[in-house]
């Protein structure tokens, strides 16, 4: 069964760790001969100017525009650096844009660097839509609101997956995967995205609760799904712990000895998530291995 996973789009804001990151990017572009795709995303000082607080004058706002300018600059350059060196310690091809199609014979693994001329979000998400999956580094709390930005722009406008790297490099990466199934629309589009890693795992498990569960096929029928696919997967049931699924989902992939888990993102909305908790908040804020998302 061909591959289908040929482009992986890598935004990078300044400033975040983004090795783990790099490596996850390398591990799946060497198992499906995909190429990887990097864009730098630089601050934008201007964003300097609104948080002047009253009683500044012209000179001085102008100063600190320059100053963050500078700062910009200093950001850009230590992302490209570690970058650099991460293609030169891994023997990665560098093409300066995206190749001609690679073959199987083809291992070494070719990449691309942009930067971004424009820092609205739209940008992003339109190379995401012309690539099959799009790759964000870990999000910390001390990292750029921008790069939550980045994450969420992707998952909810491209109409492609999206991976968040691990918040360190990975022993391993798509050898034991869980799944996340609750029925509903979101997890239906997860459970489709992670077949080709799926198919190349040791072992896969589709976790599922009643107090996950929404109107909706239950777990059984995303077993047979996978099968029908090809990918040979356990069912288990998890259950919720101090009443918080996401712990629950977490300590059955951490049961499971999963390095990957798929699942669908804000069944309820975003921002009833932001307010009063959820999986998906949970899950980025916490999740220890690296997860693909779907909307």
């Amino acid at each position: 069964m061909p591959n289908e996973i040929r482009r992986i789009l890598l935004p990078l804001n300044c400033g975040q760790i983004i090795e783990p990151a790099l490596d996850v990017g390398l591990r799946l572009a060497r198992a499906f001969h995909a190429h990887l795709a990097a864009v730098l995303i630089g601050d934008d000082p201007t964003e300097t100017a609104t948080l002047a607080g009253e009683g500044l004058s012209g000179a001085m706002i102008n100063d600190m525009i320059v100053n963050a300018e500078h700062e910009a600059q200093r950001r850009l350059l230590q992302t490209r650096l570690a970058f650099n060196q991460f293609l030169a310690t891994h023997d990665i091809a560098w093409t300066g844009q995206d190749p001609s199609p690679a073959t199987a014979e083809d291992a070494r693994v070719t990449t691309s660097l942009d930067v971004l001329s424009d820092s609205r979000l739209e940008q992003i998400t339109w190379l995401a839509r012309l690539s099959d999956l799009t790759l964000i580094p870990h999000l910390d709390s001390g990292d750029d609101p921008r790069a939550s930005e980045t994450l969420h722009a992707a998952l909810f406008d491209s109409g492609r997956p999206v991976i968040i790297a691990p918040p360190a490099i990975p022993e391993t990466l798509g050898r034991r995967i869980c799944i996340a199934w609750n029925g509903t629309a979101e997890a239906a589009v997860a459970l489709r995205a992670i077949l080709p890693c799926a198919r190349q795992a040791e072992a896969v498990s589709v976790l599922c609760s009643p107090d996950y569960q929404r109107r909706g096929p239950e777990g059984e029928k995303a077993v047979e799904y996978l099968a029908r696919h090809g990918v040979n997967a356990t069912l288990l049931r998890f259950t919720p712990q101090d009443c918080s699924v996401g712990v629950a989902l977490l300590g059955a992939c951490a049961d499971f000895g999963a390095d990957m888990l798929a699942m669908g993102a804000y069944s309820h909305s975003r921002l009833r998530q932001m307010i009063l908790g959820g999986v998906t908040r949970h899950v980025l804020e916490h999740a220890p291995l690296t997860v693909m998302m779907t909307r």
